[in-house]
């Protein structure tokens, strides 16, 4: 997890910079980007699958919101409204949007009408569901505990 995490870092750094651009990174050549994300640590385990995505994710950003992601939620008025611009991002499902939407309400203060509802489960206070509760190496414990049982009682089910 904490690599994942440090990804937009390392892309910033091996692009020159301090921090993501998503119009530059949306213009780079795709060949070359992949090769960015694939250079020696990879980025992710799968560099060119990765790749891709991110660099239709920022087209995305560029397309629909000027390449500004903040937009995405800056001026969204509910947690419903937020969650379908959310899940309508490239490479967004309903539990990553509802993920992404407790992040930005319990970490960020993004916090419109409804936001807990529209998050789901992911939105309920107190809980260690998610990356949304991670605030430290005790929270991230727990949640790594709770991702752990989940499992568990998945194959259990089996």
């Amino acid at each position: 997890m904490e690599w994942a995490f440090s990804g937009p870092y390392t892309i910033a750094q091996r692009m020159g910079r301090d921090d993501l651009d998503a119009r530059e990174i949306a213009a780079y050549g795709p060949e070359a980007f992949v090769a960015l994300l694939s250079s020696k640590p990879a980025v992710h385990r799968y560099p060119g699958a990765m790749a891709k995505r991110i660099q239709q994710l920022c087209q995305d950003l560029v397309e629909h919101y000027d390449g500004d992601a903040a937009a995405v939620w800056r001026d969204a008025a509910t947690g419903k409204e937020l969650l379908g611009r959310l899940n309508a991002l490239p490479g967004f499902g309903k539990q990553k949007a509802q993920i992404f939407l407790a992040l930005l309400g319990k970490q960020f203060d993004v916090t419109p009408e409804g936001w807990r509802e529209a998050a789901g489960s992911y939105g309920e206070p107190g809980c260690h569901r998610s990356v949304a509760d991670i605030t430290g190496p005790e929270s991230l414990a727990k949640v790594r505990a709770y991702k752990q049982e989940a499992k568990r009682a998945a194959k259990a089910a089996r």
